[in-house]
């Protein structure tokens, strides 16, 4: 797995995703895989964090992919591929159904009220160990939180912060110019972080919400099923490893909540997707032309 595609030295051409492109262009079919597979776990964990439910980010990172597989022929080399691909994925998240289902009704004063009328009680007993419903709790407690950012903001957010783009690269992705990217950044930093300054006990333990005293509400509610767990139940790649902070210097008062997304880590993709995948792939890749058209 490589590192950020987000990094300033890939997009300047440093990661060998134009050979590739070629090669794929030309019908190869080892090349059209390689290419995906450098980038299909970070669309994947974007599409995550844009729709929550992973059902929905496993549809659309399929369409994603096949969109851009279809497209590659008219690919010119006028940017980055990876700048190109991340520009697909946006458009398409910010332009479906699923997104607006995503946020339907859910606002940070709605959310800290569901919260607040959650009552405190221990972890059950269960088969599973408390640890990783507490960390199940987390994880989907603090993603639920992105929910509550306007589409615009949260994708800024999850480039920005959590990728580590810079500036540049999330206008280049975006298709807006670097100041509007730091505009919409510094909204969504504003807002999230001043609702979880109040409600959230990772951030300061007098805050009354708390994993551990909530998971067993979680689980009555259905939010949890410790028989799957979707957010620790499969393997993840730690996104501090992937993103150094050397990536974007991350302002010291903006560090924890940052932090707190990072160790999410990033999901990979179920074994499922990835085969079925591979053949939708090939397939649109065989319709339209040599390669991919």
């Amino acid at each position: 797995m490589m590192g950020s595609p987000f990094a300033e030295h890939t997009l300047a051409g440093a990661d060998g995703d134009e050979e590739l492109v070629r090669l794929a262009k030309e019908g190869d079919r080892a090349a059209l895989d390689a290419l995906v597979g450098r980038h299909q776990v970070w669309v994947y964990n974007l599409a995550l964090r844009m729709l929550h439910l992973p059902e929905d980010a496993a549809d659309a990172t399929q369409e994603i992919l096949v969109k851009a597989v279809v497209r590659l022929g008219s690919f010119a080399g006028r940017s980055r591929f990876s700048t190109w691909l991340y520009r697909i994925a946006t458009n398409h998240l910010l332009n479906q159904r699923r997104l607006a289902r995503s946020l339907r009704g859910i606002t940070f004063e709605s959310f800290g009220a569901t919260l607040a009328e959650m009552p405190d009680a221990d972890v059950p007993d269960s088969d599973v160990p408390a640890s990783l419903l507490v960390r199940e709790s987390l994880v989907s407690c603090t993603s639920a939180m992105l929910l509550c950012l306007s589409a615009e903001q949260r994708i800024a957010y999850i480039f920005g912060e959590i990728f580590g783009a810079s500036d540049r690269v999330g206008a280049e992705v975006l298709g807006i110019s670097p100041a509007a990217f730091r505009k919409r950044l510094s909204r969504a930093r504003r807002d999230l972080h001043a609702f979880m300054n109040g409600q959230c006990g990772l951030i300061d333990p007098k805050n009354p919400c708390r994993c551990a005293k909530k998971t067993k509400a979680f689980i009555d509610a259905g939010h949890i099923d410790p028989d799957r767990l979707v957010f620790t139940g499969n393997r993840t790649l730690e996104v501090h490893d992937l993103v150094p902070d050397a990536v974007r210097q991350i302002d010291a008062a903006n560090r924890k909540y940052v932090r707190i997304y990072r160790e999410h880590g990033l999901h990979e993709l179920p074994e499922g997707l990835i085969r079925s995948l591979r053949k939708l792939l090939h397939n649109a890749a065989l319709v339209h032309g040599s390669g991919t058209g």
